[in-house]
């Protein structure tokens, strides 16, 4: 029996957990937010951000005034063990990566489809601070659901770990102007390099809302894009997520 999917869920849940981002954040760095005029009234809404640290789905949280869903990794490689409790505690749909996640993936189409915000990292991990080429889902779910796409720039988190006493670095959210909707055709290989020609639009807007020492293979810096080279590469191209043998954490 399919799984029923309703949007908003878990509303006291995450009301609390928002509260403690805001108030974690006010104390741990100097938070900006940029950009909130572009965000649209309500949904549906598909969120897109770069994914240089663990912690960047609350930043999220943190940013947006919707009640928000996530589409993300089943495993946290990169995050403290300490920590790995918090996705599953607020909700999200797990992709395994290396595979087609269907099952998320019909989620997060049912969750814009009820007018609903959902967020997904198009890189697909964060194994760089630099930006890095998408991953179709992202892609994907912006064709088979039409709905706006709301790009945002996140940097400063890693400067905030390991903890220091007294420092407060600088974390800026900036929001950019909703681009979309986008479709596409075909089947196949027709459809992927359809699909990976919005993935690079998707990452350009993204690259808009970052500095340009961030933005990896879309940097105007030749030395900057050169630097690069090589974080391109999925961890996942070749296994699958969970499994032991060959996985890069």
């Amino acid at each position: 029996m399919e799984q029923r999917i309703v949007y908003p869920r878990r509303l006291l849940i995450r009301r609390l957990l928002q509260s403690i981002s805001r108030a974690a954040f006010n104390l741990l760095c100097d938070f900006e937010i940029r950009g909130t005029d572009n965000l649209p009234k309500n949904g549906p809404l598909l969120v897109i951000a770069n994914h240089f640290s663990f912690i960047d789905p609350v930043a999220v949280i943190r940013s947006l005034p919707y009640p928000i869903e996530f589409v993300g990794g089943a495993e946290f490689p990169h995050a403290p063990a300490i920590v790995k409790f918090l996705p599953k505690f607020w909700g999200y749909y797990p992709v395994f990566r290396g595979t087609g996640s269907r099952f998320a993936l019909r989620a997060a189409e049912k969750i814009i489809k009820q007018d609903g915000v959902l967020c997904i990292m198009p890189e697909g991990g964060s194994w760089a601070e630099v930006l890095r080429p998408a991953r179709p889902g992202a892609a994907y779910l912006a064709t088979q659901t039409g709905a706006q796409v709301l790009p945002l720039g996140i940097y400063g988190l890693n400067e905030i770990f390991p903890i220091k006493l007294g420092n407060r670095p600088k974390v800026v959210v900036s929001i950019g102007e909703p681009v979309g909707p986008f479709q596409a055709s075909g089947r196949g290989r027709e459809r992927r390099e359809q699909l990976d020609k919005i993935g690079l639009t998707l990452m350009e807007a993204i690259a808009r809302q970052l500095p340009d020492h961030f933005r990896g293979f879309l940097a105007e810096d030749p030395a900057t894009r050169a630097a690069a080279e090589g974080t391109e590469d999925y961890p996942w191209e070749t296994h699958v997520e969970g499994e032991v043998e060959g996985e890069i954490h």
